[in-house]
């Protein structure tokens, strides 16, 4: 065989980091080690893997090809490795979820994990959905749970749960009191929203088609609690998951806007690469994430 598997990864790492530096790092060796790892790679099969743009190394067409079956020669291997030592449950997991799902399903679903299996490595990413899907293409994380939608034709995307997106408002706010609002009302509100990026705000752009360019959005932040606590202080008026808001509807500290109008509806997604290779570990976790597509969350 021409090739190693510490060849392999220093090409993985660079693909990953863009960056020859970096990937040395990463992988705890010289720069000058990583190069020539990398060299004696291409020097083996006559070919160039990425294209060079100063410090910055991007996969080219060939680097790209070979990615996807690198990746896949790695994670096998380290299963090989794995039932050699008669520890198969310690093989890691890198899992990444959004806001939401990370606080009200995702934690309660690796306390799950990890009380079935309690020596397995697991870590959990937490972001928005763009984020969440970058990551996953590339190999960063072995799979995503989401709330927007994603159309990359490199991941296999799986509706998972249901979902809802509440409008939400002060007791003090005028629309507290009305027991339907239109889209006038909509549009003469002030509006506190989620991030550009965020599976929440992609579906409430979706939900007020039409309405977008005129609506007031003076505030966007990226945590669920700082939009409820300005919401609660009268600021504006806002959206977001059914989960993350039951606990403060429940205790009448923030009232519920019904908008008939409009469809707030909405679906969880779990994602992976097409070509990833499913492990044992992973098997695990994605068996779990069937059996919860139904399970109603401990709301903390």
């Amino acid at each position: 065989m021409q090739f190693t598997l510490r060849q392999l990864e220093v090409f993985l790492a660079i693909a990953k980091t863009g960056n020859m530096t970096r990937a040395a790092q990463q992988l705890q060796m010289s720069q000058s080690a990583a190069s020539s790892a990398l060299k004696d790679l291409e020097t083996h099969f006559n070919t160039l893997l990425f294209d060079r743009m100063g410090k910055r190394l991007h996969l080219n067409e060939q680097g790209n090809q070979l990615r996807p079956k690198a990746e896949r020669l790695m994670a096998e291997a380290g299963e090989l490795e794995q039932s050699l030592i008669h520890s198969d449950e310690t093989s890691p997991v890198k899992i990444g979820a959004t806001l939401t799902i990370a606080n009200f399903l995702a934690l309660q679903m690796v306390s799950e994990y990890l009380g079935k299996y309690p020596n397995a490595p697991i870590s959990l990413e937490i972001n928005n959905t763009e984020h969440i899907v970058e990551q996953v293409l590339n190999y960063e994380l072995d799979m995503g749970l989401i709330e927007g939608e994603s159309h990359q034709t490199k991941l296999c995307v799986t509706p998972w749960r249901d979902d809802r997106l509440n409008l939400f408002c002060s007791t003090k706010h005028p629309l507290a009191s009305k027991k339907a609002v239109n889209d006038q009302d909509l549009l003469d509100a002030k509006w506190i929203l989620r991030e550009l990026g965020s599976g929440t705000r992609q579906n409430f752009n979706r939900a007020m088609h039409g309405l977008i360019p005129e609506m007031n959005i003076i505030l966007e932040l990226r945590e669920t609690e700082a939009i409820k606590r300005a919401v609660k202080h009268n600021i504006g008026v806002g959206c977001l998951s059914e989960l993350s808001l039951e606990e403060e509807l429940k205790r009448g500290e923030l009232v519920r806007i019904n908008c008939p109008e409009r469809n707030f509806s909405r679906k969880l997604y779990l994602i992976v690469h097409e070509q990833k290779h499913i492990s044992h570990s992973l098997k695990k976790w994605l068996d779990l994430c069937d059996k919860w597509k139904l399970i109603e969350p401990q709301i903390p």
